[in-house]
């Protein structure tokens, strides 16, 4: 049965006690990235590995997601930055422990295309803020993985 989580504001991202960081970088435009993250929401199954389903709801200010293993997350959508920041947090989940998560997606024009920075920010008991940060490597494999995958799906749907 889905938990209420603590309603966090986006300074989270930068106070939250664990804070786990990924870049990436792709040779796809600020626009395409973004447009990926925050408008095409259900295509991101087909890009991030982790990801079952995700479905926008409330006419965009939020997100129901699945994640492959059951876990289930109802978000509120906190940034739409065009071409710049993508944010939300989870107000609902069946994950056990966690007091409050908030995650942002900064992207950043490079000279070969963008660079993607992922913010994870988590609280919760000791328990989970150590299962959290030696979650570290395993969420970075994903991340990683998930952007390469797009950058794939980016060139392929701009040469289409």
């Amino acid at each position: 049965m889905p938990r209420r989580l603590h309603p966090v504001e986006l300074d989270f991202a930068e106070s939250a006690p664990v804070r786990l960081v990924f870049t990436g970088d792709v040779s796809a435009s600020p626009e395409a990235v973004y447009r990926a993250l925050a408008e095409d929401v259900t295509d991101w199954p087909a890009w991030f590995d982790a990801v079952s389903s995700a479905v926008p709801t409330r006419d965009g200010a939020g997100r129901d997601v699945r994640l492959k293993g059951g876990i289930f997350f109802g978000e509120t959508v906190m940034a739409t930055d065009p071409h710049e920041r993508y944010a939300y947090r989870v107000d609902t989940t069946n994950a056990p422990g966690l007091r409050a998560l908030l995650e942002e997606w900064v992207v950043t024009p490079t000279a070969q295309g963008s660079r993607v920075r992922w913010t994870f920010a988590v609280d919760g008991p000791a328990p989970v803020r150590v299962l959290v940060r030696l979650s570290r490597a395993g969420l970075g494999t994903s991340f990683r993985r998930a952007i390469r995958r797009l950058d794939r799906r980016l060139a392929r749907s701009a040469t289409s």
